[in-house]
């Protein structure tokens, strides 16, 4: 591109009244959370997060703390869709200028009850009662494009909504093909689920297309619960004193996610691990291969994370019971959760 015509990056201005999310790093436990965002942060292939837990117990905080937490991303200026370039902009939004912004990394909630329409996106029926025109009103994955789109009470949602969600999240590209309209975009995002298991389950073949799971329970221990209240107490009645030293927390931990990110290009894998990979899937008999590609995936990020340059089996370890737990079948005759089971048999497999 022309010296002249390059786009030119503008940052926004930074609004003074308005508050920043929770700081990640002033999130007390729920670790296993914490490091699930973290390594979809630094593979955002790895898949989705699925949090099961009790309500109350910051799962929604994580997710908005995360992406407040992440780098600003350059898009172009008017663009529905986040595109970094000009020429990545989709025909259809009639994007005409060529300015680059640095905006927030996209959250995105998704309601309960919410149409198929709103989320894919449909045609702008305003615009062709008006003007006579086929356009396209982009929906929600449109929004969600390079960011995260959370949806609580994952458990609630219809299934042919999550059925799609899913398709989407693993093929990076919402195709719209209705009402004369051919549509398709951009719509790489980080889906993330909640919801409490009391309320029902996912099914398993929907289970198995998020890529980590974990649980999440309230605090057992009056030390932990009081820790919790003094920094939400903190953060809301005295928010600039709070904020500075959370901040410079959050600011390290977003300098290792960058760090790891440009170490995973060249991660090395021995062979060992992959044979880990497989034999710790058939023992606990995982149907199909999606549990051995994304613990391996999974791994890859959890020693970049660690600084590491090759996987080892401590890595797998690490990250085992979120990449497998929500994949195994039901036995009937243990009564162990599904963690536990895997743990047991990564000490069997892998000791």
């Amino acid at each position: 591109m022309p010296a002249d015509t390059a786009p030119k990056i503008h940052a926004l201005p930074k609004r003074s009244t308005a508050r920043q999310p929770f700081p990640f790093s002033a999130i007390v436990g729920q670790e296993a959370m914490k490091q699930a965002m973290v390594l979809t942060a630094i593979d955002p292939a790895i898949g989705g997060v699925l949090v099961f837990g009790d309500r109350g117990t910051g799962k929604s905080t994580a997710v908005r703390a995360l992406a407040a937490l992440l780098p600003e991303i350059e898009a172009v200026e008017g663009c529905p869709v986040n595109s970094a370039r000009p020429d990545q902009c989709p025909d259809w939004a009639q994007v005409t200028g060529t300015q680059i912004i640095r905006k927030p990394t996209p959250v995105v909630d998704l309601p309960l009850g919410v149409t198929e329409d709103r989320v894919v996106g449909a045609l702008d029926i305003e615009r062709a009662l008006t003007r006579g025109e086929k356009a396209f009103e982009p929906g929600l994955l449109a929004r969600a494009n390079r960011g995260y789109l959370y949806i609580d009470e994952v458990n609630l949602l219809e299934d042919h909504i999550v059925d799609l969600l899913l398709d989407v999240a693993q093929s990076g590209e919402n195709v719209v093909e209705r009402e004369g309209l051919s549509i398709r975009h951009a719509a790489r995002f980080v889906l993330v689920g909640s919801g409490n298991p009391e309320e029902g389950e996912l099914r398993p073949q929907l289970l198995d297309r998020f890529g980590l799971s974990v649980e999440v329970t309230s605090p057992r221990d009056v030390e932990t619960r009081v820790e919790v209240i003094l920094r939400r107490d903190a953060y809301e009645t005295g928010y600039d004193a709070f904020m500075p030293g959370w901040q410079a927390a959050d600011a390290a931990l977003r300098d290792r996610i960058l760090a790891a990110r440009v170490t995973l290009a060249a991660m090395k894998t021995p062979n060992i691990v992959l044979h880990d990979c497989a034999s710790l899937c058939i023992a606990l008999g995982s149907d199909g291969l999606r549990g051995e590609l994304t613990l391996l995936r999974a791994a890859r990020a959890q020693a970049a994370f660690d600084g590491a340059d090759t996987v080892t089996r401590s890595h797998l370890k690490a990250v085992a019971a979120m990449a497998l737990s929500h994949r195994l079948r039901r036995d009937p005759l243990d009564e162990a959760g599904s963690g536990v089971r895997v743990a047991r048999m990564v000490e069997e497999v892998l000791p």
